[in-house]
């Protein structure tokens, strides 16, 4: 079974809709739903995926135009704007990176890939030899 949970951004964009629709919704209600909503968001033990990439890919151009630097803190990923900084957690560590590529590939997105990190990124989470990791990614 599946389990996801939505992202802040995703819990911000549901209650702007909710605001729209709501109408004679009094705030109260509103604020007593959002925390309910984000209680049960956090209370999941979802996490997605994430994997490195590294030399081979070293000075290739990113989605940005920049070149590819694996010594840099960056990352790939369809559900952050370019030039996004987030914060990607992994057990107890955290590491900030900037959104400069697009990846994964759409069959590893299915699969549950949310971002891939350049190894220095990845390598500040866990030892890259593990190549795939379970974290949380938040906007910084």
């Amino acid at each position: 079974m599946k389990v996801s949970c939505p992202t802040e951004d995703q819990i911000r964009d549901r209650m702007r809709d909710g605001k729209r629709r709501a109408g004679g919704v009094h705030a109260p209600v509103r604020a007593m739903l959002a925390a309910l909503f984000v209680f049960s968001c956090l209370a999941c033990q979802a996490a997605d995926r994430a994997s490195w990439y590294g030399e081979e890919h070293r000075g290739l151009p990113m989605a940005t135009g920049q070149r590819f630097d694996p010594d840099r803190l960056t990352a790939a990923s369809w559900f952050f704007d370019l030039g996004t900084k987030v914060v990607v957690t992994h057990d107890d560590r955290s590491v900030v990176v900037e959104i400069t590529d697009r990846g994964p590939a759409k069959r590893l997105v299915q699969a549950g890939r949310r971002i891939d990190l350049s190894r220095a990124a990845f390598a500040k989470l866990a030892d890259p030899e593990l190549g795939l990791i379970d974290v949380t990614v938040r906007r910084f």
